[in-house]
């Protein structure tokens, strides 16, 4: 595109959009990730000409392209399940996404601030800036870590840091990759070649040595399988809370697990049994009668009783394991409007949404154990919790297996869900260990120790999966040092440029 298009605004701001939506196909279902640093160089491409004020809006449309795409996803529960009139749907989805890009646009704007109007110092400051803008993304406010560019890399040759650097730093390398390719481009036009040879060379040898650094082995897999199997529901959103349908809906689990009472492990999704754990006490007694001498079934189970840490009744999604071994696990990660609504007083009531079935729920305590399962330790995760990188990569130290249920039928037939086991794959890549994932309409999945889908159900189906898992000992890099050393090293890049780099005022 012509620089002098470029000085417009209106290409400029349509271009910027347009690469922030350009990331959104990276990630599953598209799987593109080498669009990662195209849509980084045509960031960079619209805003290294503007001046430093200007940048909090290049930030914004950025993200507001990038959310706009790969997050909308969000208008199915709001319009569908959240009985939202679709104008209304759209305002809130909306509101959403330009929301979220506010964390693009303050980014951006610190950027500016740190690199004033040098090209130079911005290329140099772009990766840090943009992977502490994704670190506070992913905890500020409950965070919303999703839709790093590094996750696309799952499947990329960049996965081999994965288990070194984690997500975090695979996005730092393909900004990293960026903004090598638009100092390459000015150096080659000022006829600069043996500095642009230097400059691609090592810009492209983590994209060369990654497949090769893939083949190792961080953690020790058991040479004895531990047999599995998971069923999928695939029961209907609408009916999931109706009690109407609850002995149905318990009563297919059964009949499903029946011929493999005799697995190793059971798994049954985020709230298989849809009441909580003091109402459900027949139905867990049926279970551990029917359960072998060395089985053990996990599912999902609201649960409900006094906290002695709150010194109060309260109400959990979590995770129970019954028959040859024991534990219960309390997520920690909820959803806002989803499993809890801010501002309550004020909200519930005023539309459908700030209503939906199991939006009361209590944040579980931190020094939370693993599930025990025939003396294997298993550290479950509820949904969302999957996408918070050093969260799992902390609570799986002491596990053999890692293990997530999820719903997904909040979100129907569109990307998120794929997103969702994408991200999943990523976190068993990080930590050396197999990830099992249960889910009530797809995708329930065996990965591996490599991030690898070794077995799955479609979504949308009915169906039971059987398949071997094996366990893990020892720690990855990322488990030790989670990202602590790539946000470090972002932090000294900015402190350098403003010490060294940027002259001292007079």
């Amino acid at each position: 595109m012509p620089s002098v298009l470029l000085q417009q605004n209106w290409p400029r701001a349509l271009l910027l959009v347009a690469a922030g939506a350009v990331q959104t196909l990276t990630f599953s279902p598209f799987n593109w990730w080498w669009l990662g640093p195209v849509s980084v160089f045509l960031i960079l491409l619209c805003c290294l000409p503007l001046a430093s004020n200007r940048l909090f809006r290049a930030g914004w449309l950025t993200g507001l392209g990038l959310f706009g795409s790969g997050a909308s996803w969000v208008y199915v529960s709001i319009s569908e399940h959240g009985n939202t009139s679709v104008p209304l749907a759209i305002l809130l989805t909306a509101i959403f996404v330009a929301g979220l890009a506010l964390f693009h646009g303050l980014a951006f704007w610190a950027w500016g601030k740190l690199a004033k109007d040098s090209n130079i110092r911005r290329l140099i400051l772009f990766p840090a800036v943009w992977i502490l803008g994704d670190w506070v993304r992913g905890w500020l406010l409950t965070g919303f870590p999703w839709l790093y560019l590094g996750t696309a890399h799952v499947d990329g040759p960049l996965g081999g840091f994965a288990p070194l650097l984690g997500v975090h730093g695979l996005t730092f390398w393909v900004t990293v990759t960026g903004c090598g390719a638009i100092a390459c481009w000015w150096l080659v036009r000022n006829t600069r070649y043996a500095s642009a040879a230097i400059v691609a060379v090592t810009v492209l040898l983590p994209w060369v040595t990654g497949p090769a650094l893939s083949s190792a082995n961080w953690t020790e897999l058991a040479e004895e399988p531990t047999s599995f199997a998971s069923m999928q529901g695939n029961i209907p959103q609408q009916i999931k809370w109706d009690p109407d349908f609850l002995r149905d809906q318990i009563v297919a689990y059964l009949e499903m697990t029946n011929g493999h009472w005799d697995t190793d492990l059971i798994l049954w999704p985020e709230t298989a049994i849809p009441i909580p754990q003091d109402q459900a006490g027949a139905i867990i007694e049926r279970i551990s009668d029917d359960l072998g001498e060395n089985s053990t079934l996990i599912t999902g189970i609201p649960w409900y009783g006094f906290s002695d840490r709150v010194e109060d009744f309260t109400f959990h999604n979590s995770v129970m394991a019954i028959g040859n071994g024991g534990g219960i696990y309390h997520k920690q990660k909820l959803v806002p409007f989803g499993e809890y609504v801010p501002l309550q007083q004020w909200l519930r009531g005023l539309i459908g949404f700030f209503d939906l079935p199991m939006s009361s729920f209590s944040r579980g305590p931190s020094d939370q154990q693993p599930l025990d399962a025939n003396g294997i330790n298993i550290m479950p995760f509820i949904c969302y919790e999957v996408a918070y990188p050093d969260f799992v990569a902390f609570n799986a130290y002491n596990s053999g297996l890692l293990l997530t249920i999820s719903n997904d039928g909040w979100f129907g037939d569109s990307i998120g869900p794929l997103q969702h086991l994408q991200i999943a794959r990523m976190r068993a890549l990080e930590t050396g260990r197999y990830m099992l994932r249960g889910t009530n309409n797809g995708v329930t999945a065996i990965i591996d120790d490599k991030g690898r889908i070794t077995e799955s159900i479609p979504q949308f189906e009915r169906a039971v999966m059987t398949g071997e898992v094996h366990v893990a000992e020892g720690s990855t890099p990322f488990m030790l040092s989670g990202s602590w050393p790539v946000l470090t090293l972002a932090a000294i890049l900015i402190v350098f440029v403003r010490e060294r780099v940027i002259p001292k005022p007079r």
